[in-house]
């Protein structure tokens, strides 16, 4: 999902389609939607064909609103980090998503709310 949106912004699409459906890729992108990084989000399809349809967001001279995507977090190797060692992303003009015991938000979120978890990936 995340090569897809980068490999999308790069050439200027407007709309992708990201197979297959899961809960946790959507509460990523619903995040993403709330910051004001993408446009918007929908289901689409039956339950084994399921899929999500994302619009991409781009300012007035059309640059991608994301510049990129970069996974913390592999299958091999799990990043986690307390509250005090989530650290401000492109000196605080990106974020990252934290996959924490009260679900997904971004580090902002998290250190106010002084709860550590799982680094899932960094944008800016």
């Amino acid at each position: 999902m995340i090569s897809s949106i980068n490999n999308a912004q790069a050439v200027g699409k407007k709309q992708i389609a990201i197979y297959p459906y899961s809960n946790f890729k959507y509460s990523i992108l619903e995040l993403l939607k709330k910051e004001g990084l993408i446009e918007n989000l929908d289901k689409k399809g039956r339950l084994s064909l399921r899929k999500i349809i994302i619009d991409l967001k781009y300012n007035t001279e059309g640059e991608p609103m994301i510049t990129k995507i970069k996974k913390v977090s592999k299958q091999g190797q799990r990043i986690f980090s307390t509250h005090n060692e989530l650290k401000p992303v492109k000196s605080g003009h990106g974020i990252s998503i934290v996959s924490t015991s009260k679900g997904l938000m971004t580090n902002k979120e998290a250190r106010k709310a002084k709860i550590g978890g799982e680094v899932i990936c960094e944008i800016w």
